[in-house]
């Protein structure tokens, strides 16, 4: 699909969030410091990668990186879950830089308003994954989406099959058989 598609029936869209990532100091024996995303932004320069935003005694927050939140209407239902929570919630994803001589030990991978999504990033293992507070102005775009895009799914019971013990399933010999032998 092109670009000029997608903005054409807009069953994809994105908005461009910036990523705050905190580094704060550790007392972990193993740990020099610990690295957190910590909230999104908007109006975020595209270009920018590691700003430092703010420092205090034992605490430094980055703008690491923009990143595109996408929302695809096949994901309406996770979208709606999250927006009912009590405050909805963002999920920010470092990745490790795999190159020893880099200045940050990790960069800005992806950021998501799916906690389905968040999940399976989670069981990749080695990333960190932090849900952050949603700005209002992202929950609104989120909102809207929704609104366009969500279909409610009529749940649809599977039905098993009538299983008669004597019939021969999967390649199995039956358990009993329909002919007795005397």
């Amino acid at each position: 699909m092109t670009k000029s598609q997608r903005s054409i029936d807009k069953s994809e869209v994105s908005i461009p969030l910036g990523i705050v990532v905190e580094k704060r100091d550790s007392d972990h024996p193993w740990a020099d410091c610990i690295w957190m995303p910590v909230s999104v932004f908007l109006n975020a320069a595209p270009t920018v990668k590691w700003e430092k935003l703010r420092s205090s005694p034992g605490c430094i927050r980055y703008h690491a990186g923009t990143l595109l939140l996408t929302l695809h209407r096949k994901e309406t239902e996770a979208l709606r879950a999250n927006l009912m929570l009590p405050v909805p919630e963002l999920y920010v994803v470092l990745q490790e830089d795999e190159d020893p001589h880099a200045e940050f030990p990790y960069f800005a991978h992806a950021v998501t308003a799916s906690a389905y999504d968040a999940q399976d990033m989670m069981d990749a293992g080695d990333d960190i994954v932090e849900k952050v507070a949603m700005p209002e102005v992202v929950a609104a775009f989120i909102q809207a989406f929704v609104e366009e895009h969500h279909v409610d799914q009529e749940f649809i019971k599977r039905k098993r099959d009538k299983l008669k013990l004597e019939d021969q399933k999967f390649g199995k010999t039956p358990i009993f058989s329909s002919v007795t032998k005397h």
